[in-house]
Formats: structure tokens, sequence, C-alpha cells
């Protein structure tokens, strides 16, 4: 595996289950923020797409992310991009 596919697939220092840990809770912290009302399983996939949408924010800006907490930093404001935007979306 080259590194470039190490990278998609992985953040250093975070591994498969602690991502779906981190998702899980971005989603959940998202979701209280925006005061919306979702499953487990949304929350799960709300956290996961924030985690891609922050990391290339943070990528964006030159904010390096890796490790724990700041992966759920930049999963969470992700997320909250994402439910905002899926908001205005679905208002139209």
């Amino acid at each position: 595996m080259d590194d470039q596919t190490y990278a998609v697939l992985s953040q250093p220092g975070v591994g498969f289950f602690t991502m779906i840990l981190i998702g899980l809770i971005a989603g959940w912290i998202a979701e209280r923020i925006t005061e919306s009302d979702h499953g487990l399983l949304t929350n799960l996939v709300v956290g996961i797409i924030g985690a891609f949408v922050g990391g290339k924010l943070a990528e964006w800006v030159n904010v390096p992310v890796f490790g724990f907490f700041r992966t759920l930093v930049a999963a969470t404001v992700g997320a909250i991009l994402v439910l905002w935007v899926w908001r205005a979306v679905r208002s139209r």
C-alpha cells in the first residue's frame, strides 16, 4: 500500500475503530448544536462525512489534524457544516 492510499484510509494516529468512535461523537455533538433529532446510525454517517469535510477544510487553511482530539474537533466542525447544508438544501 502506498503513502497516498494510506492517507486516504486513516488519519495519522487514528485507527479504523477510533475513527468510527470519533464519527459517532462528532455526529452527536453536531446533532445537539444544530438542535436536530437523529438516530445513532445517522449520527455516525454525519460524523464520518463531517470528518472528511473537516479534514479538507483544515488542509485548506493549513491546520494540521492528527490524533484523537484534533480529529474530533475537525469532524465536529465538518458535521455541523454538513447538517447546515443539508437543512438549507432540504428547506428549498
